[in-house]
């Protein structure tokens, strides 16, 4: 039984009296729970290190590139806030004298010193050339009688009630021949001829349909006035994107409301344009209306001044009567016209404050 242990030991190799013989390899010993040599411990450490220091470089790049990269974007959003805004400052009051009221006062007075050379060179007789102190002898009469701004309301009430009176016709018009198709191509060519038609040719059938009266006057000045305010409103609609268009419809402004909240104000610009047109058509076909339908029933307006001095041969109340009618056409666009254009551009952010 012993014997047949051993042998069963020593073939499978794990006897005590089995050694090796030649070319066996011993057999290998289980390594104890003693201490890990020193190269593999140095090699740990050394791995460990190299580990967090890549670990803290990488995590160190990585912010250095989320800083820039917000950095970068701050300065877009910073750059694409100086785009969007408006530099707003108040004018200085001698900048604003240098230069808005210098350069006209400059400019009337080249005009009078031309005026003057002109009248001291004698190119013409002197009835028909005046001297600037001549019409300021004829200005200064008007005044002391009194009857220079009897004169000049006449005309400039005139005026301004037939262009109200054109505003309200016009623009509902305008906003029909824009909005309407059918309308467009009915009665667009006819807006558009009207508009080329000289307003005195209104003048003659106006006196013989109403009679030599104020209503002659104010159908002469809305068959002036009227067509232009209505292309400049067609004009104007035609220029709006078709987005904001859209945009109201899917909010519901559709009809008038459409028109109030979204038609109108994108048509401004354009819509202005045809009003400032407008009133120079109003104030021209006034004039012509004046200076032909000339009756003392119409009372004395700027026109009939006009037509008084032709047939008195008064040339320096002629030129009275044009420097006055040119005053009130430069007034009106200056205090009406020019604060309505400025103020709609500094709305559209394409006007400074100052």
């Amino acid at each position: 039984m012993g014997s047949t242990d051993a042998r069963a030991g020593a073939r499978a190799g794990t006897g005590p009296d089995r050694k090796p013989g030649p070319g066996r390899d011993p057999a290998p010993e289980e390594p104890g729970p003693g201490p890990e040599p020193k190269e593999a411990t140095d090699t740990a450490g050394t791995t460990g290190t190299t580990g967090t220091k890549a670990s803290g470089g990488a995590a160190g790049s990585g912010g250095a590139t989320g800083s820039g990269g917000a950095d970068d974007l701050a300065g877009l959003e910073a750059g694409l806030d100086a785009l969007d805004t408006v530099e707003s400052r108040r004018t200085p009051l001698r900048e604003t004298l240098v230069r808005k009221v210098l350069p006209p006062v400059v400019a009337v007075a080249l005009v009078l010193a031309v005026w003057q050379v002109l009248v001291w060179a004698e190119v013409t007789d002197a009835y028909k050339l005046p001297a600037p102190s001549a019409v300021w002898d004829s200005l200064s009469e008007m005044w002391l009688q009194g009857t220079l701004f009897g004169v000049m309301w006449t005309s400039v009430s005139r005026a301004l009630l037939g262009f109200v009176l054109a505003l309200a016709i016009g623009t509902p018009l305008g906003l029909l021949v824009a909005r309407v198709k059918v309308v467009r191509a009915a009665i667009g060519p006819v807006l558009s001829g009207l508009q080329s038609l000289p307003s005195v040719a209104w003048v003659p059938p106006a006196v013989l349909w109403l009679g030599l009266n104020d209503r002659m006057m104010f159908a002469v000045i809305l068959l002036g006035a009227v067509p232009s305010i209505a292309n400049g409103l067609v004009a104007g609609v035609d220029q709006v994107p078709p987005l904001f268009l859209r945009a109201g419809r899917t909010l519901g402004a559709t009809g008038l409301r459409g028109a109030w909240h979204i038609v109108m104000p994108a048509a401004l610009p354009g819509y202005l344009a045809g009003l400032k047109q407008g009133w120079a058509f109003s104030w021209r076909s006034l004039m012509a209306a004046e200076i032909i339908a000339s009756s003392p029933e119409l009372g004395l307006g700027l026109g009939q001044l006009l037509d008084n001095g032709r047939s008195n041969a008064d040339m320096p109340g002629i030129f009275l009567a044009i420097l006055l009618i040119l005053l009130v056409g430069i007034a009106v666009d200056l205090l009406v016209f020019s604060p309505l254009e400025r103020a709609v551009l500094r709305r559209r952010g394409l006007l400074g404050r100052g």
